[in-house]
């Protein structure tokens, strides 16, 4: 019954519309109440489960992306990817893939992919002769690659839910290869369809402009090169990066792009600010849902479930991605983190699976959901820049959900994919 309780009052909340992170404290709560456990230990599971120091990396993070979008990284980017491979077929969708990949790693959000990269592409893209349907579902989709691709604070919320016993590094890792794979197989796609669709191709500006425009990008792409090289090398804490990247990133945006207005500047505070509030108190109530996870042994019911369907290790992982795949359709992927983690990684762990593993395919998952309906955000938020109906780009987006499906079914079950580089360092 009070699992019963924990699991409705929470649903009840999402339904009526209580933010996630409030929801999952209500939920916690009367819980306990109904279990007749001291309040004490609720709020001593809150406090604790934001009282991690690599936690304070997260603001940094965020702050340093928002920066970024505000500050004419985007813009330089997008002119670097168009001289690389604008000339191919189609070539502005590869272009919008490949931006997508420079961006996300560092800015680690989908959402602020969408809304950069699409601002600046798809009115780009609708101007060539390009599909806004198009032109929309490859900005939405090819931005979970700053999800997977570090730095990502997603990968800190997961280290923090997997117990915090993961190298934050060995994340970082971890992400690299199944990012670009995930990119291919989106490239692959959009070039597809951009030959089906008769799209014409870009001229190649020469190796010089393709040189300068590279030369523009550099100071952006040294934000991302200086937060992961600095993590990996051990010269800064994880923490200690994303402050020296977040200051690095100050210095660019207004000493060498000088791009940064003042009222931008204040807009970016803004919204690292909220968005990093919204973060840590969900993390904060997630500590007291994890508590009673364990105390209704869900972690080990959901085993047993599994394992009573099959015992074959294949099956389970495909169980286990179907369903990361519709709770990320109608949850918040990083109030799943938060709730999944716990109960689906004792089970990877005990069918042979890495948990560097598991948390790449946890992220594609989730990832995954925040471009389908009814509740993806970068889909939303494509459609809205695009200025077409979502039922409009959902129609025709289901090839890069297949190229996403692919890189996820490869990532799943070929375990170096995501475990070579983080082996390297041992």
């Amino acid at each position: 019954m009070g699992l019963l309780i924990l699991f409705g009052v929470f649903a009840i909340c999402v339904v009526i519309g209580t933010p996630v992170a409030f929801a999952i404290g209500v939920a916690s709560v009367s819980a306990f109440f109904y279990e007749g456990l001291p309040m004490m230990i609720a709020f001593q599971r809150i406090i604790s489960g934001i009282s991690i120091f690599s936690l304070m990396a997260i603001p940094f993070f965020i702050f340093a992306g928002d920066l970024m979008f505000h500050g004419g990284i985007a813009l330089r980017l997008v002119r670097f990817a168009s001289s690389a491979v604008g000339a191919m077929r189609g070539g502005l969708g590869v272009v919008n893939v490949f931006s997508s990949m420079l961006f996300g790693g560092i800015s680690g959000s989908a959402v602020a992919d969408v809304s950069a990269l699409g601002a600046i592409l798809i009115p780009i893209m609708k101007e060539k002769g390009y599909d806004v349907d198009y032109a929309v579902n490859v900005t939405v989709t090819s931005s979970i690659a700053g999800l997977i691709i570090p730095p990502s604070h997603n990968m800190i919320i997961y280290a923090v839910a997997a117990g915090g016993g993961l190298s934050i590094s060995k994340l970082f890792l971890a992400g690299f290869i199944p990012g670009a794979l995930m990119c291919l197989c989106l490239a692959t796609v959009s070039y597809v369809v951009a030959v089906k669709r008769g799209y014409t191709s870009e001229a190649f500006p020469g190796f010089v402009s393709l040189f300068k425009d590279f030369i523009a990008a550099v100071p952006g792409l040294m934000t991302a090169i200086i937060i992961v090289g600095g993590v990996l090398s051990g010269i800064f804490t994880v923490t200690e990066s994303g402050a020296f990247g977040a200051i690095y990133a100050f210095i660019v945006t207004i000493v060498v792009y000088r791009a940064l207005t003042w009222e931008k500047f204040k807009l970016a505070v803004t919204n690292s600010v909220r968005t990093t509030s919204m973060v840590m108190i969900l993390i904060a109530c997630s500590g007291a849902f994890a508590y009673l996870l364990t105390f209704y042994q869900v972690p080990t019911k959901m085993s047993v479930f599994l394992l009573g369907i099959s015992d074959n290790p294949v099956v389970i992982l495909l169980m286990i991605n179907l369903m990361l795949l519709l709770l990320g359709m109608i949850m918040d992927m990083a109030a799943l983190i938060l709730i999944c983690t716990p109960i689906f990684l004792p089970i990877a762990i005990s069918i042979g699976m890495d948990p560097y593993q598991f948390g790449m395919v946890l992220l594609m998952n989730l990832g995954l959901g925040l471009c389908t309906p009814p509740v993806g955000t970068c889909l939303f938020v494509g459609c809205a820049v695009g200025g077409i109906r979502l039922e409009d780009a959902v129609k025709t987006i289901w090839p890069f959900y297949l190229a996403i499906l692919v890189a996820l079914m490869l990532i799943t079950f070929i375990p170096a994919i995501s475990l070579t580089l983080p082996n390297l360092i041992g």
